[in-house]
């Protein structure tokens, strides 16, 4: 067990530890097939939220709210697979970094059917 040396230290992470968490978690999900955009624009720059390859994270006194934004496979149940993300998400992040999370939104960019074709009549 580590104790502080001092009643005033503290620890400091980068943001793009979340957003890296935040990622690698949910691309584990099965049905995950990769990250999808994250919406820009002035707004978000002005709020300066930390986003990157399909995650956006703000906190507020300590306190995570996670978009996440995915391109899933055509064949699992598009909300089984997002149910998994967040639980998944909020776990990393509970117990990696021991911060509460707020919420935790999936949002399906696509499914990629990618180059299967339908079978003839």
């Amino acid at each position: 067990m580590v104790s502080p040396r001092h009643p005033n230290d503290t620890v400091t992470l980068a943001p793009g530890v979340l957003l890296t968490i935040a990622r690698k978690a949910t691309l584990s999900v099965p049905g995950v097939l990769r990250m999808g955009g994250t919406p820009g624009g002035v707004g978000r720059l002005l709020r300066r939220v930390p986003a990157a390859n399909g995650v956006q994270i703000t906190v507020e006194d300590g306190t995570v709210t996670a978009h996440l934004y995915v391109v899933a496979d055509p064949t699992v149940n598009l909300r089984e697979m997002c149910v998994n993300v967040q639980k998944a998400v909020e776990r990393s992040i509970r117990e990696l970094l021991s911060m509460k999370v707020e919420s935790v939104n999936v949002h399906v960019e696509d499914v990629d059917f990618g180059l299967r074709t339908e079978p003839d009549s």
